[in-house]
């Protein structure tokens, strides 16, 4: 089973990151892997990237000839990737040497279309103490309660996440309405794919665990302002998926809110008496104020595709 693995990048800002997930693909266990590395519009990018692996074995360089978002720029890398597998990392991530025999693992063991794994943090700035472990899926990393093992879920993230080839083909590969170009996004690249998967196909994403990829969490991502506006825009985004896909289904934002008002307040509230800290109340304050931010992205969604 041949796997083609997607990587874009738009910047030279990052292009050290990028060569890093460039590498942790290059050293996988997996014998059978192709390797599709995208610039996103950047000819500066894309010199580089022809200079450094023009000549390795089964990897292709190619570009987009302006910057047309990420979403865009996967199906760029699509059009070119000759896998029964396509999966996809980000340019900020690290994955572990059994990554893609982990997720190939999933397809020979199951009758999965799609297969996705966890994503652990790598604290670049060191670990912010008021963040709950609650809300890490605004940083990209997945909490302890996200799935059980080959569970069937909605999606992964997008930095770890695969379909069979003939499957995503079918979908018309990835939505360029959604996903980073620039400044500006609809964050819901991943919850939209895995509707018009769920919508088309009838099935989701089988997720293992034991397919780790390390998202890099720089300092800006631990910044209390940056995560108090990317929540309010994860809000902004469910609203924004509604509107794309009007037979989306939001029971997975739905059973997470019940999860957070039934579950994870009480819990805490109970772990504040039992064993007072400064980190828990921080916490726990944080976790009720980004929960309010999600909310008002979504009603200030409401109002403007009203």
């Amino acid at each position: 089973m041949r796997v083609s693995v997607l990587i874009c990048t738009y910047t030279m800002d990052l292009y050290d990151d990028f060569e890093d997930a460039v590498d942790s693909i290059l050293q996988q266990t997996y014998d059978d892997v192709e390797l599709v590395l995208v610039s996103d519009g950047d000819d500066t990018v894309y010199q580089q990237m022809l200079a450094d692996y023009e000549d390795t074995p089964n990897v292709i360089v190619t570009r987009t000839e302006e910057n047309v978002g990420i979403s865009a720029a996967r199906n760029k890398g699509l059009e070119l990737a000759t896998g029964d597998i396509v999966a996809q990392i980000d340019d900020d991530a690290v994955a572990d040497r059994d990554w893609i025999a982990e997720l190939v693992r999933v397809y020979e063991e199951t009758d999965a279309v799609a297969a996705g794994g966890h994503m652990t943090p790598e604290w670049v700035a060191g670990k912010p103490n008021f963040l709950p472990e609650e809300f890490y899926w605004l940083i990209g990393v997945n909490d302890r309660w996200f799935a059980e093992p080959l569970e069937e879920v909605r999606n992964t993230y997008a930095s770890n996440i695969s379909f069979r080839t003939e499957v995503i083909e079918e979908l018309g590969g990835f939505n360029p309405s959604v996903g980073r170009k620039g400044d500006a996004e609809i964050q819901a690249t991943e919850s939209e794919i895995g509707t018009r998967l769920r919508e088309e196909f009838d099935r989701g994403v089988i997720y293992n665990p034991d397919a780790k990829v390390a998202h890099k969490i720089f300092d800006y991502r631990t910044d209390p302002v940056w995560l108090a506006k990317r929540a309010f825009w994860q809000g902004y985004s469910k609203r924004g998926l509604e509107v794309l896909i009007p037979e989306a289904n939001t029971d997975e934002e739905t059973d997470f809110l019940q999860f957070l008002l039934l579950d994870a307040v009480p819990r805490r509230l109970k772990g504040i008496v039992s064993n007072p800290s400064i980190a828990g109340v921080s916490q726990l304050i944080w976790l009720v104020l980004l929960t309010g931010l999600v909310g008002m992205g979504y009603l200030y969604g409401i109002v403007k595709w009203r």
